[in-house]
């Protein structure tokens, strides 16, 4: 397969329980995520930015890909997450990264494109609109900081996003969060948000529930139906890009498979298995650690 991933390098400074760490964020984790469910004959190819002062902190996944869309920066953004406390996490950005270069050529090589609004301006409406127009293929569209809009100080808080029907017109699996699916409308029920977002003509909604698992609505018949999968039952180290795996496994083996049920529960596998990391670095045995849980079941 061929997979385009759109979305921004970011480098994460993480505040855990008074401890600090430095860690690569952003597409980072969607990029390995997407790594551990390729084969040899695949090509994943990244649409981001990066500079030199950071370029090892994402060597051991930008090394395995193909990065003809990738371009250097003078710096990119930090976010400083603060995650030790229950919900949400408090999210500060250095500066905020201007739109990327998208592709405008041979668009439809890909059989999937995954966009992760990683900073919530990785790319423009226009952009959006313009890649729909030129491609024909899936777009998968996690709408992750976009929910987010910019205080004075650089604080990410929650907010409607103005015009998302013009956005969700051009998208075909869209990937929420709970909270984030509330910056969507000005519906407050999830039943109605989802009716309204199905009159876009979204294929499928997934909502992401923590530890509470994952949704896929989608239509039969003009009828919405769903999918429930709990998720994994481990010890939860880490909430930093668990969300990344879960929409890059998902939709790798959607396009594969074209089972929804399948790629769900996957998905949740593998971000179950990414909520036990302690270190980055752990990331580039996804694969390795769920074939071994699978082995114990």
């Amino acid at each position: 397969m061929n997979i385009l991933i759109v979305g921004q390098s970011v480098v994460d400074k993480i505040i855990d329980k008074g401890n600090v760490s430095i860690k690569p964020g952003g597409i980072f984790y969607t990029v390995v995520s997407m790594l551990s469910q390729a084969n040899n004959w695949d090509n994943i190819n990244l649409c981001s930015s990066i500079d030199k002062q950071n370029d090892k902190l994402f060597e051991p996944a930008y090394s395995k890909i193909k990065k003809d869309f990738l371009v250097y920066v003078d710096s990119i953004p930090q976010v400083e997450l603060q995650v030790d406390g229950i919900g949400e996490r408090k999210e500060t950005y250095s500066q905020i990264a201007n739109n990327l270069l998208l592709p405008k050529e041979n668009l439809n090589q890909f059989e999937g494109i995954l966009i992760n609004m990683i900073s919530g301006y990785d790319i423009s409406l226009d952009q959006l609109e313009q890649l729909r127009a030129g491609y024909n293929g899936l777009i998968y569209f996690d709408v992750h900081t976009m929910s987010r809009g910019v205080d004075e100080n650089l604080n990410r808080v929650f907010r409607k996003i103005k015009d998302f029907n013009k956005w969700a017109e051009c998208i075909d699996i869209l990937q929420v969060n709970e909270s984030e699916l509330l910056t969507l409308s000005i519906k407050e029920k999830e039943e109605a948000i989802i009716g309204e977002l199905f009159s876009y003509s979204i294929e499928q909604i997934i909502i992401t529930r923590a530890e509470r698992g994952a949704t896929v609505y989608f239509q039969d018949n003009k009828v919405i139906k769903s999918y429930h999968k709990n998720a994994l039952q481990v010890e939860t180290v880490n909430k930093v890009g668990c969300g990344d795996v879960f929409g890059a496994v998902y939709f790798y083996n959607y396009i594969k498979n074209k089972n929804v049920s399948l790629a769900l529960e996957q998905a949740n596998l593998f971000a179950g298995i990414a909520a036990t990391y302690s270190q980055t670095s752990d990331f580039i045995n996804l694969k390795k650690d769920a074939d071994e849980w699978i082995s114990k079941k």
